[in-house]
C-alpha cells in the first residue's frame, strides 16, 4: 500500500468515525429539554464535529481529484450527500429541542399563582435566555444553511470531475481500441512482405541454378 493509499483509508476511518459521533450528538439534540446551557454545548460540539467532518471530506476530495479515480470520485460525491443530510438533521434536532424548551418555560409559567413570585422572576430570566439562545441557534442555521449550499456545489463539482473523468477513460479506450489495430494490421502487413521475400530468394536461388546449368551447358558444347 503506497502513501496516498493509507492517506485515503485513514480519512475513510476518519469519514466513518465522525459521522457516527455527529448522529449520537443530534439524537442527544433531539431528547435535550433543557437546560439552554445543555443545548449550546451540544451545538458547539455539533458544529466542531461537522467542520472536522468536512475537511476530512475535503481532503478526501483532492486526492481523489489528483489521482482521477472515479471509484473514489464517487465515494466523494456520497460523502458529501451524507454531509448535507447530516447537516439537515441537525439543523431539524436544532428546531425541536428549542420548540420544546420553549415549551417547557410556557409550562412553567402555567403552574398555580402560589408561586407567581418564582415564576415571574424564571419567566424574566427564560425570556433573556430564550432571546439569547434564539439568537445565536439563527445564527447557527444560516451558518448550516449556508454550508448546506457549499457542500451540494462541491458534490456537483465533484460529479462533474467524475464525469470528465470517465469520457477521458473512455477517450483512452477508444485510442487503445485504433492503436491495437493499427498494430495488428502491421503485424499482417510485415507477415505478409516476410513471405513474398522468402518466395524472392527462392525464385532467385532456382534462377541462379538455371543460370549455372546454362553456363555449364555452353561451356561443356564449345569445349567437347
Amino acid at each position: 500500500m503506497d502513501s496516498s493509499d493509507y492517506v485515503l483509508e485513514t480519512l475513510r476511518k476518519d469519514i466513518t468515525e465522525h459521522n457516527l459521533q455527529i448522529r449520537a450528538i443530534i439524537q442527544d439534540i433531539n431528547a435535550c429539554v433543557g437546560p439552554l446551557a445543555e443545548l449550546q454545548g451540544l451545538n458547539s460540539a455539533g458544529r466542531s464535529k461537522i467542520s472536522a467532518l468536512r475537511k476530512f471530506i475535503d481532503k478526501f476530495g483532492d486526492i481523489a481529484k489528483e489521482r482521477k479515480n472515479s471509484t473514489f470520485l464517487k465515494d466523494v460525491v456520497s460523502y458529501r450527500e451524507q454531509l448535507a443530510s447530516t447537516m439537515e438533521a441537525f439543523k431539524k434536532a436544532n428546531i425541536s429541542a428549542m420548540l420544546a424548551i420553549e415549551k417547557g418555560a410556557q409550562e412553567e409559567l402555567l403552574k398555580p399563582k402560589t408561586e407567581e413570585t418564582a415564576l415571574r422572576q424564571r419567566q424574566k430570566r427564560d425570556k433573556e435566555n430564550l432571546v439569547k439562545m434564539s439568537s445565536n441557534v439563527t445564527e447557527q442555521l444560516l451558518s448550516i444553511s449556508r454550508q448546506l449550499a457549499d457542500t451540494t456545489k462541491r458534490s456537483a463539482d465533484t460529479l462533474d470531475a467524475l464525469v470528465t473523468s470517465s469520457d477521458s477513460v473512455i477517450g483512452s479506450q477508444e485510442e487503445l481500441k485504433i492503436t491495437s489495430s493499427t498494430i495488428s494490421q502491421s503485424g499482417k502487413l510485415l507477415a505478409k512482405y516476410g513471405r513474398r521475400e522468402f518466395t524472392d530468394k527462392i525464385l532467385m536461388f532456382f534462377a541462379f541454378v538455371f543460370f549455372v546449368a546454362c553456363v555449364f551447358y555452353i561451356v561443356q558444347k564449345r569445349l567437347f
